[in-house]
């Protein structure tokens, strides 16, 4: 399938976006807020929690006045500024002047900046390509997403093992190399995507956005399909982006943080990123075939195992098998229910049922860290905590399996 250049350029913001997604969602923050007296690494679960409140909170009002003509593009840019400059920023607060409080502050601009980008990113989805390209597409975002932030993340790593793994001007290094990563590729979505779908300029916009918004909110309940798309899509959505949050504060509790372990971690989830590449391919492909449906119950399945398997980690090997297989699965899930969703609901509606999408996909994310922190905290022993998210996938599962097949949206879908 030969790819349109506003796809490609839709495409390349995937790829810049995902340089936040492993170097400091992931990777490199946890290790750095750890360094800082009086702060644990798991703490970071209430601060994710906090983070998935607020954006949760404006998902839905931003979505609806971004669909009026030539709003969406304006939101995308000011949120991306923001978690691009934010994340710049993390570079010049040191462990050792102890302003974790600013730290944290920035770390939740950040994370706003980039959820918020996040919401008109992928509501351009509907504009870029069709009905039937759109699981490829969606991969593809997320397949060279994971492949190139490979590119800085790695440079990151020689600087931080060439400055020291236990000082933190390497990892500052890495924050400046993500932010200016990020903003580059952002370039062309900026210049190349336009929003074709959208609502005419009205009177008073900001007041009937409210009034729309109201209206949809009442009325989802009839939308069948997408309505219990977004129950089901809460729940396992939590258990995906809680371990992508948590999974280096989780094997750093277990097995410990000294700076050989660091190193050898921060390498595997490079390798994972690789894995990752081929496997988020694979899922548009067999999509193709099979359609989104039974690939997306193939990856929540995928997780339950992995977090079963988790709870009996020892070693830094093990890690290695555990997120392989979770990469098999990380790109696909997130990327068909993307597209599975683009397919479901009104496209001149587009950025205010993103609004909805991302409202419980970030709500469902305030769950997954507080628990695995709760659970830590209560029972003294991280290895407890990643048991905690299981029933997550569960319930999310058995209510996916309600769903219809993609043929059945036409009669189903919008009514």
């Amino acid at each position: 399938m030969k790819l349109s250049r506003e796809e490609k350029s839709w495409i390349l913001y995937d790829c810049g976006n995902s340089a936040y997604s492993i170097a400091i969602t992931t990777a490199l923050f946890p290790i750095v807020f750890g360094m800082f007296k009086d702060t644990n690494s798991m703490d970071l679960g209430y601060f994710n929690s906090l983070a998935s409140i607020l954006i949760a909170v404006l998902s839905p009002v931003l979505g609806t006045i971004a669909d009026y003509k030539d709003k969406k593009k304006r939101f995308f840019i000011f949120f991306a500024l923001l978690g691009i400059i934010a994340t710049f920023s993390f570079a010049f607060i040191s462990p050792d002047s102890g302003q974790w409080q600013l730290l944290i502050l920035l770390y939740v601009l950040s994370a706003i900046g980039f959820a918020g980008a996040n919401i008109f990113y992928d509501s351009f989805l509907v504009d870029v390509t069709s009905d039937e390209r759109m699981d490829k597409v969606s991969t593809s975002g997320f397949a060279y997403g994971y492949i190139s932030s490979v590119i800085p993340f790695a440079i990151s790593l020689v600087v931080i093992l060439f400055m020291g793994m236990d000082k933190a001007i390497g990892y500052q290094i890495g924050f400046m190399i993500t932010a200016l990563w990020w903003g580059l590729l952002t370039i062309p979505m900026v210049k190349d995507v336009h929003q074709r779908y959208f609502i005419e300029p009205e009177p008073k916009p900001v007041v009937n956005s409210f009034k729309r918004l109201g209206k949809t909110f009442l009325q989802i309940k009839n939308y069948k399909v997408v309505f219990v798309f977004l129950i089901a899509y809460f729940f396992y959505i939590d258990g995906v982006d809680t371990i992508i949050k948590m999974v280096v504060p989780y094997a750093t509790s277990v097995l410990g943080d000294d700076a050989f372990n660091t190193f050898t971690l921060l390498g595997i989830l490079l390798i994972i990123q690789i894995i990752a590449f081929p496997c988020a391919l694979l899922y548009g492909n067999l999509a193709k075939k099979y359609s989104a449906r039974p690939l997306i119950i193939v990856g929540i399945l995928t997780y339950i195992i992995s977090c079963v398997a988790a709870f009996f980690i020892s070693s830094l090997w093990h890690i290695f098998i555990l997120g392989a297989l979770i990469g098999s699965a990380q790109g696909g899930i997130q990327a068909l229910s993307r597209s599975y969703y683009g397919k479901i609901i009104p496209k001149e509606k587009a950025t205010e049922f993103f609004g909805f999408y991302n409202i419980f996909g970030k709500f469902a994310a305030i769950m997954g860290p507080f628990l695995m922190a709760l659970t830590t905290t209560l029972t003294g022993n991280a290895k407890f905590s990643i048991l905690s998210i299981i029933p997550l996938f569960i319930i999310g599962l058995i209510i996916f399996l309600t769903l219809p097949k993609e043929k059945k949206f036409d009669a189903e879908a919008i009514g």
